[in-house]
C-alpha cells in the first residue's frame, strides 16, 4: 500500500510539472524528504527550525482518494504554505475568520486550476455511510450560500459569488461582515492544524495535530520558490506566468510588504507594465524593472530536446531558451548637469548599466548644450536645461563635435530636476524619467505618458 501510495504521489507532481501547478512543483522539488506515516490523518508541509522541509502524507488516505484527488490535497498543501509566506502577520494568520478565509479561497483556486466540479472524497466514516463517500475539505460554494444567506438576514447586500472570491482579502473581509460564521460540516480538512476530535478509519485519535511551520524556513522556502518560477515565467513559460499572475492577483491590496514583494521578484515587467509614479526608498527596483521590460529580447527561442527531457522527468516544465546571436541593446543615460545632481545616482546607475548583460551604453550630460562623456570623468554644467536638445540627438538631428547619434536607442534613461519646457519624443515608451527630490515629474503626466519616478537624495 505504501509502494501505491508513493507511486500515485509521484504521478501526481509530475503531473504538476507539465504545466498543472510550476509552484506546486517546485515547492516539493524542495521538500527533500516525502514520509509516508499514518501518525497523520491526511498530507502536511513541515519546516523546523533547522532550515529542512519535508512532505508527509498517510498512505491509507492517498488511496482512498482517486488519482485527481490526490493531485488537489497536495496543491491544497502548497499553496497554504505560500499563503503563509505571502501573509506573514501573525495577527491576521492567528484570526480564524482568514483561516476559513484561505480555505475558501485555496480550495475555489484548487478547483478551477485543477479542472474539478467539486472537492475530492473519501469513503464516508459512520456505520451508517457504508459504500458512500463524503467530501474532503471546506466547500467554498457552501461557504458563500452561509455567507449570502447571512448578510440577507441582516438586510445587507451580498456580493455575487466572482466578487466574494476575486482576492483572498476580499473572501476575508466579505467573511466578517457574518454574524454567524462556522465551518461546514465536513469529513476533515484536508490540511492539519486544528482540532479533529474523531478517529481515523484506522483507529488512531487524532487529537490537535500542530505540525512545525518555522517562520523563517517557510519564509525562506516561500521567496526562494517564487524567485524561480518568476525566473521561469520570464523566459516564456506560459503556466509559471499564468499562475503568478493569478496568485500576485488574488494577493492585491495586500499592503505594502506585499507590493514591495512583488515588486522586487520583477512582477510589473512578467505584466509588461510600468509601475505608476510613487515617493518610495526603492526607485532601483522600480528603475531595474522598467529597463528591464524595454530590453527584454523575445526571439530566437529554441527547445533543448535532452535538457527538457531530463526536466520533465524531474516533474518540471521544459523551458524554452535562446541560442545564436541577439542584437545589442542601446541605452542612452542622460544627466543633467544644470543643478546638484545627487553623487549616489550616478553611481548607482554607473553600476547598473554595467552590470546589464547584452547593452551598449552611451552616456551624455546635458544643460543648454549635450556633452557626451564616459563613467569617471569629470562633467561641468551650469546653465539653463534644454530637453530638446537631448531629443534631437537621441533621434539623430543634432551633430555634437560634428558627429551624429547614428544608433536607435532602445531606452534612455533621463536624470533631471525636470524643470525645463516640455517635450515629446518620437518613441515616449523609450524614455525613462528620474526626477530628483524638489523636481517637476511632468513626464508621468504628459500625453502620451513616459515612465516617471522620482528618486530619493539619501541612499
Amino acid at each position: 500500500m505504501v509502494e501505491q501510495a508513493r507511486r500515485r504521489k509521484e504521478s501526481v507532481l509530475l503531473g504538476f510539472g507539465a504545466g498543472q501547478s510550476v509552484v506546486a512543483s517546485w515547492l516539493y522539488a524542495k521538500c527533500h524528504h516525502h514520509i509516508p506515516t499514518t501518525a497523520i490523518p491526511t498530507a502536511a508541509v513541515t519546516a523546523t527550525g533547522d532550515g529542512s522541509c519535508a512532505l508527509l502524507y498517510n498512505p491509507y488516505f492517498f488511496l482512498e482518494l482517486d488519482y485527481d484527488g490526490v493531485g488537489f490535497v497536495l496543491f491544497h498543501e502548497a499553496r497554504h504554505l505560500m499563503h503563509r509566506h505571502l501573509h506573514v502577520d501573525e495577527e491576521l494568520r492567528s484570526d480564524p475568520v482568514f483561516t476559513m478565509a484561505a480555505e475558501v479561497s485555496i480550495n475555489h483556486v484548487a478547483l478551477r486550476r485543477l479542472g474539478r466540479s467539486g472537492l475530492p472524497t473519501v469513503p464516508a466514516r459512520t456505520a451508517s455511510g457504508a459504500g458512500e463517500r463524503e467530501p474532503v475539505g471546506v466547500d467554498p460554494d457552501l461557504v458563500y450560500e452561509a455567507y449570502r444567506d447571512d448578510l440577507r438576514r441582516q438586510g445587507l447586500a451580498p456580493l455575487p459569488y466572482d466578487e466574494f472570491s476575486h482576492t483572498d482579502l476580499t473572501v476575508y473581509g466579505e467573511l466578517r461582515r457574518m454574524k454567524a460564521l462556522s465551518e461546514p460540516v465536513t469529513a476533515y480538512c484536508v490540511h492539519l492544524g486544528g482540532d479533529d476530535p474523531g478517529e481515523t478509519r484506522h483507529g488512531d485519535r487524532l487529537g490537535r495535530r500542530d505540525l512545525p511551520l518555522d517562520a523563517e524556513t517557510v519564509e525562506r522556502l516561500g521567496g526562494e520558490v517564487l524567485r524561480e518560477v518568476m525566473q521561469a515565467a520570464l523566459r516564456g513559460n506560459p503556466a509559471a506566468r499564468g499562475e503568478l499572475l493569478d496568485l500576485a492577483g488574488r494577493t492585491a491590496d495586500g499592503g505594502e510588504r506585499l507590493e514591495r514583494l512583488w515588486g522586487s521578484l520583477g512582477l510589473d515587467r512578467l505584466r509588461g507594465v510600468t509601475p505608476k509614479t510613487r515617493r518610495v526608498d526603492w526607485w532601483q527596483r522600480w528603475l531595474t524593472d522598467v529597463l528591464a521590460s524595454k530590453l527584454s529580447e523575445g526571439d530566437r527561442l529554441v527547445y533543448p530536446k535532452k535538457h527538457g527531457a531530463v526536466l520533465l522527468a524531474l516533474g518540471h516544465d521544459p523551458m524554452l531558451v535562446r541560442r545564436g546571436p541577439e542584437r545589442t541593446k542601446v541605452m542612452l543615460v542622460a544627466i543633467d548637469t544644470s543643478g546638484s545632481m545627487p553623487d549616489h545616482v550616478i553611481d548607482w546607475l554607473t553600476t547598473l548599466v554595467g552590470s546589464t548583460d547584452g547593452v551598449e551604453s552611451h552616456w551624455l550630460c546635458f544643460d543648454g548644450v549635450v556633452t557626451p562623456f564616459v563613467p569617471g570623468e569629470r562633467v561641468a554644467g551650469g546653465g539653463g536645461t534644454d530637453f530638446q536638445n537631448v531629443v534631437d540627438y537621441a533621434e539623430g538631428r543634432l551633430e555634437v563635435d560634428g558627429r551624429r547619434f547614428e544608433t536607435e536607442p532602445d531606452a534612455v534613461i533621463m536624470v533631471t530636476d525636470g524643470r525645463a519646457p516640455h517635450v515629446t519624443p518620437a518613441a515616449p515608451g523609450r524614455w525613462i524619467w528620474l526626477i530628483t527630490d524638489g523636481g517637476d515629474d511632468w513626464p508621468d503626466h504628459h500625453r502620451p505618458p513616459m515612465a516617471c519616478h522620482r528618486v530619493t537624495s539619501g541612499r
